[in-house]
């Protein structure tokens, strides 16, 4: 009998712990629990690039479509514009300097057709905004479009942890 209390007693305090550690979690006024602040740690800043390529090619290959592979002048054009979007506090596809997509991967070095880009103001994930990027028919068919074969990616981290994503899809 001792030890059948012992278990109670143990399950209830693990319950109390369990809902003793929620209670720091901010709920909405819809009762819906508040989205967290992404904070990209240099753990994590060598992975995102990766992660992002990864999750880009799986549904690449679910859609028949190739894989691509990181450009690296890709990568310095997306780095420059995710910088310039936080600079000029606005998502949108130009640069301060009224620059376009094409000619900020020409600048780059990058020789190849770009295809488009896409870009995210948020305090979300890569993945969630993939996600986002993903539901948008525009930027789907950038993502998917059967002529890339190269994907530049970066982002700027904002001190209050406002992300600016930048992808560039090339061919």
């Amino acid at each position: 009998m001792k030890i059948g209390r012992a278990f109670i007693a143990s399950a209830l305090m693990l319950s109390l712990a369990a809902c003793g550690s929620s209670a720091g979690m901010r709920m909405g006024a819809d009762g819906k629990p508040m989205p967290t602040v992404y904070q990209i740690n240099s753990f994590n800043e060598g992975k995102i690039t990766y992660r992002m390529l990864d999750s880009l090619n799986e549904l690449r290959a679910a859609a028949g479509v190739s894989q691509l592979q990181l450009n690296a002048q890709l990568n310095a054009a997306a780095a420059t514009h995710a910088r310039d979007m936080a600079v000029q506090n606005r998502p949108w596809h130009f640069g301060s300097d009224g620059s376009s997509p094409i000619e900020r991967a020409q600048r780059a070095g990058y020789s190849g057709l770009v295809i488009g880009e896409t870009i995210s103001e948020t305090f979300e994930t890569e993945l969630e905004t993939l996600s986002a990027w993903m539901e948008k028919p525009d930027t789907r068919a950038i993502i998917l479009d059967r002529r890339a074969t190269n994907m530049g990616f970066a982002w700027y981290q904002e001190e209050n942890g406002k992300i600016w994503w930048t992808m560039l899809i090339g061919g």
